[in-house]
């Protein structure tokens, strides 16, 4: 058992000591304020103040966690033995930088609630990001600071116990459109054959014709391909189907054709499947709660588990509309068009609502790679040179590796057989 003795108990502390300690290091902890208690305890402790006490483990602390409310920070990013850190500790302390403010600065999206210019779905940008613009978004930093101060622990403390992480790899397939031509009716159906002639796209009209008339199969309904790839590795693996209304952001087939409602049972019966919410859910309770009841009673079983549309996270808004409909876990804390770690981390954290300064029962599964952040590559090898490049990042603290697909891409023919490369993804990576 670890003591943190501190000048003040806040939830943005235990918050964020915990999930440093206990999810990512396995080390249980508690906390004090009473100076005897901390003298009396013969196992490893640490000072977290302004001051230390005598000449004990001591960081000193930010203002950062014992505040309330979102003020304008003062960031200078620096260099601790190559790892880029900020909030800055000063000599006395006996590691350099203050890595519990650092750390919920990145896991409660801290300046996701300051004042940005949204693109144009609504979200916040990656160049916004303090780790776009310090050149650190490809680093899972909460995580290499959490074992940075690890290191410096058993220096210390040398018969303090971490149990090792097991390593694991999370492949999500994103179903916003399941088919291209097919299953659409005739009057869409009919729209997409008049734009195809308009934009003079024959090979299209081709495909959409043998697609229709049942000669060909369509090239997004790679489903029972994806299953069998899928039984080859020992992952873990989920499907997120869109299961909503017509509108000008959610084109999928419609929720009441029995031909697309047959295809997510049979998926069910082999992966987990759950619910991509539609553009107009992100921000409608009502509509969200509707396409998680329509979808539950599809599979007849509880839709737990969320990813949001173009990944639209708009924090606190977004995560308090699944918990008020009762999601669990959410899936879409990363960015669809930028590889790496949009909360600084690749371990699950809960949210953490700012504004009401509490810890939130919605369990948030960061992604470090989108299918669309790598459709500049021309060549499999730069996709795998990117992928190497995050796969050691995460290996190298034991986190959790997920990744997000599209059956829409992995059915195109741009550039690469992404489905092929898919499948390599998977065999390289999974262990």
């Amino acid at each position: 058992m670890l003591l943190i003795f501190t000048h003040k108990i806040t939830n943005r502390l235990t918050y964020t000591a915990k999930q440093l300690f206990e999810k990512i290091l396995g080390i249980e902890i508690t906390f004090t304020t009473k100076v005897e208690d901390f003298i009396r305890h013969t196992g490893p402790k640490i000072t977290y103040s302004k001051q230390p006490l005598q000449n004990e483990f001591f960081i000193r602390s930010n203002d950062l966690l014992f505040e309330q409310g979102i003020n304008d920070l003062d960031i200078k990013i620096a260099d601790w033995d190559g790892i880029p850190c900020f909030f800055s500790c000063g000599e006395k302390s006996t590691i350099p930088y203050d890595i519990f403010s650092a750390s919920f600065y990145l896991l409660s999206r801290y300046e996701e609630y300051l004042p940005h210019v949204k693109d144009g779905v609504g979200r916040f940008p990656a160049k916004e990001s303090i780790a776009y613009q310090n050149n650190f978004l490809e680093l899972p930093v909460v995580d290499l600071w959490a074992h940075r101060l690890l290191q410096a622990l058993k220096e210390r403390f040398p018969d303090i116990q971490s149990p090792k992480r097991a390593y694991t790899f999370t492949s999500i397939i994103n179903v916003t459109t399941s088919h291209n031509y097919a299953l659409r009716g005739f009057v869409r159906s009919l729209g997409g054959l008049l734009l195809d002639l308009g934009s003079f796209k024959f090979r299209s009209i081709a495909k959409r014709i043998s697609v229709l008339l049942g000669i060909k199969k369509d090239p997004y309904n790679n489903f029972q391909e994806l299953i069998g790839i899928h039984k080859k590795f020992p992952i873990k693996t989920m499907f997120f189907f869109q299961f909503a209304k017509y509108s000008a952001h959610d084109k999928n087939i419609s929720p009441n054709n029995n031909k697309f409602g047959y295809l997510i049972k049979s998926v069910a019966d082999y992966s987990a499947v759950s619910l991509s919410t539609s553009f107009l859910s992100s921000t409608d309770k009502i509509v969200l709660k509707e396409e998680k009841r329509l979808l539950g009673n599809l599979i007849n079983r509880p839709v737990k588990y969320s990813r949001l549309r173009y990944n639209r996270v708009n924090v606190p808004s977004t995560y308090r509309n699944l918990i008020e409909t009762e999601f669990t876990d959410d899936f879409s804390m990363g960015y669809t068009h930028e590889i790496g770690f949009r909360a600084g981390t690749c371990t699950p954290f809960y949210f953490y609502d700012i504004n009401m300064e509490v810890r939130q029962p919605l369990k948030v599964h960061p992604f470090a790679i989108h299918d669309y952040a790598l459709v500049n590559c021309k060549k499999k090898e730069e996709a795998f040179t990117v992928m190497d490049r995050v796969y050691r990042q995460v290996k190298q603290v034991n986190g959790d590796l997920v990744i997000i697909f599209s059956n829409e891409l992995l059915g195109s023919s741009h550039k690469l057989n992404w489905l092929e490369l898919y499948q390599s993804f998977l065999r390289r990576y999974y262990v």
